[in-house]
């Protein structure tokens, strides 16, 4: 026997063996499905009796095997079901002569035969015949499965018999000496008579008769007869067939322990198929003695002595197995029974002893096998170190298989089977086809073998006939063994890659094989290996912005409750995945990558873009190439959302060495994403600006916090206007339909007036502005600083010998300049840097915009220009004081006008003569101007709400007069006929001077004889002759004065600082002097006084008591001085 059946186990001891073999011409897939249907009856219950009887069916057995037959019964064919097709009558002979042909092969050992006829019908199908049954078709075979067990209950009769035949035999040392087919010319002359050769006989009858009564059913028995034949061969020596005896002893008590069986559930037997249902129950007459006398077995040696303990079972294998080595021809014997204890073993989880069984399989010598049988031999090695748990040296030996199948003897090398023999080789070292499970954790296995086999993966792909195999096995060996390998190894493979994808481009297909195995996708990750993924905001100047009230459209968040923690886990994680920014339809998008080459030279990546879900994206492919071990290298990838919605940036797609590969975000190890999902708003327009002015590269530090996509600069004189030109265009494809412009400016220095003015009116007349139209839009820039200067200029100013009060000005630039030494002129050139401080100006102006779907959702764009004005200074006001006037409502304002520039300054003001300054000079300007009503000002017990204290009150009234008074004076400047500009007071105004500006609300008229005094007219009068005072007082304020005490005081001033007020004798009152008003809404005081001498007089009007004009400015009682010239009568000097 030189073929091992390495399917074997131990309940096989038990089985009857039956052939199944077709006849002639028949249908492989017909054979095999009757066959099927045949070995469905693998137990049968035996009429009138407990006992099962068990059949193993083969449709392929070696003849030669059938000779061992009589070593271990179980081997032996006891039967033959015969398949065979017909289809008339004239082929039946033939068909009959083959079956008989059939029959004799195996007739030494057949107990029962069975020849199954199908497609024959008529006379002969219709004639009973035992060993044969007639069917019309295939189809039509109902009653198989009952004829083959009527075919089996045969068989056990005749086993049944055979088994008393044996047991009862009355030869007494007439045993036949029962031999194995290398034994029999061994054997040739021996002395028949001799002890020893009886007692040989009666061991091996009785090993017989124990594997007749396994087989019949009867274990109980079956173990007496064992351990009887165990004693009589060990003592005559005979070794092979004492191994024979202990491995029945052990297969009879793996039977009795394990009921499940050995094999596994293709092979096992049912539980209640192996229950010892004769144990103990029945009475056996006929057992064989070492007489040969018939006696009760079963009373003698009772079931816990007979059977053997699980450790014994074991131990009994052992000896079993060196019995068998003592013999070179048992090697098949010596084999099957390793794998049966294997099998055991694996049941009793002692996999380490296993293994020394398994070890000991190896170095059985079976002679010269076949390729094939090397094959079957390795694969089984393979399973049954996979049953012990041994998964590293099943893969070994797997793999020694696979070599085989392409070994140099073969004249055709199967390679299909050697690459499916290496995938299953794979589990074994650790590998998987799924390069996800290379992605967690640490590297499991020995990255040598690993790629090893891989390599071998793909050779018997290619060799297959198979391209993308090898390329998807190639690319699973880059990627996942990258950090195993050498430089030279990178580049042999990226070559071997390369040559592979020019002959057959590898995707991101999933490969399915011939048997149902699928090989999923290999991305390639780390070529190159991404280190961070961040998902970019739109330029400043494209952002969207959501117009405030307006609802938002996902209404779903909403709910009644103040706090939900389920609502508020969900909008936490919502908020972790979702950017808190927007992208729009139809506008470029960018993802910036940092990415690394672990390749020792340029890596050249192609076609790398985008992978969204959510919206239509169209994805602009980049192609890359990045130096070899080039560090982390930024790449930004763009793309244009065609719809508006949510989009998930899933990951990207690259093509490297020939291989496309899409690389989502989730299975990059180690990767810093700031967010993967971002909302696409519907389209909006674009704008595009340009101007008139030069663009600026100066930094805004007002704006700082914000990017200006572009700024304009303009260099200013104070107070001058320079208008700036604004193109807008249309630049996008959506429809401007709403433009509106706002300023901001953060600027620390104070200024007078609006900085920067605009008429939007007629731009927006244009709307709506279509794709590629433009229009323009003028902005004014005007420049107001304070134009106060330092104080430290009066010291170089002249009053020219004029008694005015003057007060310094309290200047901002005190904090700015530095102090001028007195030692130096002001013509100096410290004097002039002093003066040619530049002030720089910022503002932005937002152009607001929208159209389109965009707006329709209330969204808009804002478009920024920065606005630098570095501002020179043109004129300093040093020093302000007022001179009365003639009129009471009239009064002089006295500037000193100082030139900082370097050019020759002219100043002008309303009804004014011009006044020229030189470079570094300061000159005086008297302006005559009207007294000015500031009553619909704010006052100060009317505080405004955006001012919260009376302090801030009255720095906004101070600078309301100040404008008041501005806009009067008109004062202008000129440098050299091309640059002008305004000058503005607003800031060199203090308290006094406003208040002498100031019109009193309360109006004096003082009327002599009925005409009007005032300070500049003298009055004249005859001596003697009663003058007739009218005081008129006119209250325009909405204040209530009085009540009033009014004194009117006659006085002369001698011009020499001498005043006389003791006028008694030469003036008199007509009436009294003192006059009383208790309201003054519009009152008059009417008297009359006498002058009694010429000369020149002065009447002083006051009142009488200061309180009345408690909580009244000063101005408001500001009372005109009379000047009165008595002259003598006409008459007297013409007499």
């Amino acid at each position: 026997m030189s073929i091992p059946d390495y399917m074997q186990c131990a309940e096989d001891h038990q089985t009857v063996l039956v052939v199944v073999q077709p006849v002639g011409i028949v249908p492989e897939d017909q054979f095999f499905r009757i066959y099927k249907r045949i070995a469905s009856v693998r137990q049968l219950s035996v009429r009138d009796s407990q006992r099962l009887l068990f059949i193993r069916y083969r449709h392929h057995y070696l003849p030669e095997n059938n000779e061992w037959g009589d070593f271990q019964t179980h081997r032996k064919v006891v039967g033959l079901i015969a398949v065979t097709t017909c289809s008339s009558s004239r082929d039946w002979p033939h068909t009959a002569d083959r079956f008989h042909a059939q029959k004799e092969v195996y007739s030494s050992t057949l107990y029962d035969s069975r020849l199954l006829v199908f497609g024959l019908q008529g006379e002969i199908a219709e004639q009973s015949r035992p060993d044969m049954v007639f069917y019309p078709s295939f189809e039509e075979c109902s009653d198989v499965e009952r004829r083959v067990e009527d075919f089996v209950e045969s068989i056990f009769i005749v086993l049944e018999s055979k088994r008393l035949d044996r047991a009862t035999d009355k030869s007494g040392d007439k045993i036949p000496l029962l031999c194995v087919p290398f034994e029999k010319k061994d054997f040739v002359g021996l002395d028949t008579d001799s002890r020893h050769y009886k007692k040989r006989s009666q061991g091996r009858m009785r090993k017989h008769v124990g594997d007749l009564c396994l087989q019949a059913g009867m274990l109980q028995d079956a173990l007496v007869h064992y351990h009887m034949a165990v004693e009589l061969l060990r003592a005559v020596n005979d070794f092979l067939w004492l191994g024979g005896a202990l491995e029945g002893l052990c297969s009879a008590s793996v039977i009795f322990h394990y009921p499940g069986g050995t094999a596994g559930k293709a092979a096992g037997c049912k539980p209640s198929v192996c229950q010892p249902v004769d144990a103990g129950k029945r009475h056996r007459p006929g057992a064989l003695t070492a007489s040969g006398i018939s006696a009760d077995t079963s009373a003698e040696i009772g079931r816990a002595k007979n059977c053997l303990s699980p450790e014994d079972i074991i131990e009994k294998y052992k000896e079993a197995i060196s019995y068998y080595g003592k013999h070179k021809n048992a090697g098949v014997i010596e084999l099957e029974a390793c794998v049966k204890a294997v099998r055991v073993l694996a049941i009793q989880k002692r996999a380490r002893e296993a293994s020394e069984f398994l070890q000991n399989a190896v170095y059985i010598n079976l002679g010269q096998l076949s390729e094939e049988e090397k094959i079957q031999r390795y694969s089984i090695l393979s399973e049954l170190y996979e049953l012990i748990g041994f998964h590293r040296k099943s893969a070994f030996f797997k793999r020694v298989a696979a070599m085989q199948c392409v070994a140099p003897t073969i004249s055709e090398p199967g390679w299909r089977a050697c690459y499916k023999l290496l995938l299953e080789t794979l589990p074994g070292y650790s590998l998987s086809l799924d390069p996800k499970d290379f992605s967690k954790g640490t590297h499991r296995g020995w990255a040598a073998v690993q790629m090893r086999l891989l390599h071998e993966l793909v050779y018997a792909s290619r060799r297959m006939g198979n391209p993308a195999l090898s390329v998807r096995h190639l690319s699973f060996l880059l990627q996942t063994m990258l950090d195993f390998l050498s430089d030279q190894e990178k580049k042999e493979v990226t070559q071997s890659l390369e040559n592979y994808t020019s002959k057959c481009p590898g995707g991101m297909e999933i490969i399915t094989l011939p048997d149902g195995l699928t090989l999923p996708p290999v991305p390639f990750t780390k070529l190159p290996i991404v280190r961070s993924v961040k998902l970019l905001n739109l330029p400043v100047s494209l952002q969207p912005h959501k117009l405030k009230g307006v609802l938002e459209g996902n209404l779903s968040n909403a709910s009644p409750f103040i706090y939900s923690p389920i609502l508020m886990q969900s909008r936490g994680e919502e908020r972790c995945k979702k950017i808190d920014f927007q992208w729009v339809q139809g506008d470029v998008c960018e993802v910036q990558l940092m990415v690394y080459n672990p390749m020792p030279y340029e890596l050249r990546v192609e076609n790398m873009g985008l992978l969204t879900s959510g919206v239509e994206f169209e994805s602009l492919p980049a192609a890359l190439f990045l130096p070899a071990e080039s560090g982390l290298y930024p790449v930004t990838l763009v793309g244009v959302p065609r719809t508006a919605g949510n989009i998930t940036v899933n990951g990207y797609h690259t093509s490297v060495f020939g291989v496309s590969s899409d690389c989502l975000l989730e299975d990059l190890v180690g990767v810093k994403a700031s967010g993967c999902l971002v909302e696409v708003i519907p389209s909006l327009p674009r704008l595009q600006l340009s101007t008139s002015l030069p663009r600026s590269t100066h930094s805004s530090q007002a704006t700082s916090k914000e990017e200006l996509p572009s700024s304009v600069s303009v260099q200013l004189f104070n107070g001058e206007l320079q208008q700036l030109t604004i193109t807008l265009e249309n630049i996008g494809s959506i429809d401007i339909e709403t433009l509106e412009l706002t300023s901001k400016n953060s600027n620390k220095d104070k200024m007078f007036g609006e900085f920067l003015s605009w008429d939007l009116e007629e731009a927006v007349r244009h709307l709506p502005l279509k794709p590629g139209q433009a229009v323009t839009l003028s902005v004014s820039i005007r420049v107001k600083l304070d134009f106060s200067g330092q104080e430290n200029l009066l010291q170089d100013l002249n009053d020219d010998g004029i008694s005015v009060t003057g007060w310094p000005i309290s200047s901002p630039l005190r904090q700015v300049l530095k102090p001028r030494p007195e030692s130096k002129p002001l013509g100096s050139e410290s004097g002039k840097a002093e003066y040619s401080h530049v002030k720089s100006l910022e503002a932005v102006l937002k152009f607001k915009y929208s159209g389109g779907a965009g707006k329709v959702e209330g969204y808009y764009r804002e478009l920024s220009l920065g606005v630098h004005v570095n501002v020179e200074p043109s004129l300093f006001f040093t020093r302000v004081s007022t001179l009365p006037a003639t009129s009471t409502r009239q009064c002089h304002l006295l500037l000193d006008i100082f030139n900082p520039t370097e050019h020759e300054l002219t100043v002008s003001a309303k009804n004014n003569q011009d006044l020229v300054l030189h470079a570094s000079e300061c000159q005086r300007m008297a302006i005559q101007v009207d007294r000015f009503d500031f009553e619909s000002l704010p006052q100060a017990g009317q505080q405004t709400p955006h001012l919260s204290s009376p302090k801030q009150l009255e720095e906004e009234r101070q600078l309301a007069h100040g404008c008041q008074i501005s806009s009067k004076l008109g004062i202008c400047w000129s440098i050299i006929s091309f640059r002008h500009g305004e000058a503005s007071v607003e800031g060199v105004l203090n308290q006094l001077v406003l208040e002498h500006l100031q019109l009193a609300p309360l109006q004096w008229d003082v009327l002599l004889n009925g005409k009007p005094c005032d300070c500049d007219v003298v009055a004249e009068c005859i001596v003697g002759d009663a003058v007739t005072l009218e005081v008129k007082l006119t209250n325009l304020s909405k204040n209530s004065v009085g009540p009033l005490a009014l004194m009117v005081v006659p006085f002369q001033d001698y011009q020499n600082g001498v005043q006389n007020y003791d006028m008694d004798e030469a003036v008199t009152f007509i009436g009294s002097n003192i006059f009383c008003i208790s309201t003054v809404s519009y009152s008059v005081c009417e008297g009359a006084l006498m002058f009694l001498y010429t000369g020149d007089f002065y009447l002083n009007i006051r009142f009488q008591d200061d309180s009345a004009r408690r909580g009244l400015p000063l101005a408001w009682f500001t009372l005109p001085s009379v000047h009165i010239r008595a002259l003598d009568a006409p008459l007297q000097a013409g007499a």
